[in-house]
C-alpha cells in the first residue's frame, strides 16, 4: 500500500480528528488543521507532500467557492475534496464543479464508512477525478467475467465510473460487464468497464468503458440531481 498524507481542514476539531483516525489507522498521514492560516503553512511547506485535502468551506473569513480558489493558486496544491454540508447553495455547487473539485464527502457518515468514501480518492491508480465528482451511493451491482457472475454493493458512483465494495477484487485492468439500477428508478445501467484500482480492504474501482448513450445521460441526471438536492 502507498502511504498518503491527507490534510483534514475544518473548523470542528471533532470531525477532523475523527476522519484523521481513520485515515491514520489505515497507516495513512493525517494532518488536522482548524484554521484558514495554518492551511495555507501546510500548502506552502515543501518539504511534506501532500495528496488530497478535504476542505470544510466554511473554515475561515474567506469561505466557499473563494476558499478554493485562493487555495488553487499555491503551486502544487493537491486534489480538494469537500464537506459536503459545507456547500449552501446550488451556485455554489456549479462553481466548485468548474473549479475542479475532486467530489464530496459526508461528514456524518459512520466511522467505520471514512476510509471505504476515501479510497477512490488515496487510490494512485483511480480513474479521472477532477472531471467526475462522485456521489456516495449504495445499492446492489452484478459484474461479469466471462461466464462468471458476481454480486455486490456500490461505494460511490461518478459520470465515469463507479467503486464496488468486494473483499475479493479483481486484478487490475481486468474488463468486466457491469449492471446496477439507479435509485429512484427503473433504468437498468449496463456498461463495459475496466477495473483502475484495487484494495482487499474496500474494494475496486471501475471505469466505464463503453456505455449507451441513453444510459449515460441517466447516470448524469441522477448525479446533477443529487448535488442539487445536496445543496438545496
Amino acid at each position: 500500500m502507498i502511504v498518503k498524507t491527507v490534510v483534514i481542514a475544518a473548523h470542528d476539531t471533532a470531525l477532523a480528528e475523527r476522519f484523521a483516525a481513520a485515515l491514520t489507522s489505515a497507516e495513512h498521514r493525517a494532518m488536522v488543521v482548524t484554521k484558514y492560516e495554518a492551511l495555507v503553512e501546510r500548502l506552502v511547506d515543501t518539504s511534506d507532500r501532500i495528496d488530497l485535502i478535504i476542505l470544510d468551506l466554511q473554515l475561515g473569513t474567506c469561505k466557499g467557492p473563494s476558499l478554493v480558489q485562493s487555495i488553487q493558486k499555491i503551486e502544487r496544491c493537491p486534489p480538494v475534496l469537500i464537506f459536503s454540508s459545507s456547500v449552501t447553495s446550488n451556485n455554489e455547487a456549479r462553481q466548485l464543479t468548474n473549479l475542479g473539485i475532486v467530489g464530496y464527502v459526508n461528514e456524518h457518515c459512520p466511522t467505520q464508512q471514512i476510509l471505504p468514501v476515501l479510497a477512490p480518492h488515496l487510490s494512485p491508480d483511480s480513474f479521472n477525478r477532477r472531471s467526475n465528482p462522485r456521489v456516495t451511493l449504495g445499492i446492489p451491482v452484478s459484474y461479469a467475467v466471462g461466464d462468471s457472475l458476481s454480486t455486490a454493493t456500490t461505494l460511490n458512483l461518478s459520470k465515469g465510473g463507479i467503486a464496488i465494495r468486494t473483499m475479493t477484487p479483481l486484478e487490475l485492468s481486468s474488463k468486466l460487464r457491469i449492471r446496477f439500477r439507479l435509485p429512484g428508478t427503473k433504468r437498468e445501467i449496463e456498461a463495459d468497464a475496466r477495473v483502475v484500482w484495487t484494495d482487499q480492504r474496500v474494494g475496486m474501482g471501475l471505469q466505464f468503458e463503453r456505455v449507451d448513450g441513453a444510459d449515460q445521460v441517466a447516470v448524469d441526471r441522477f448525479l446533477v440531481r443529487h448535488f442539487d438536492s445536496a445543496t438545496a
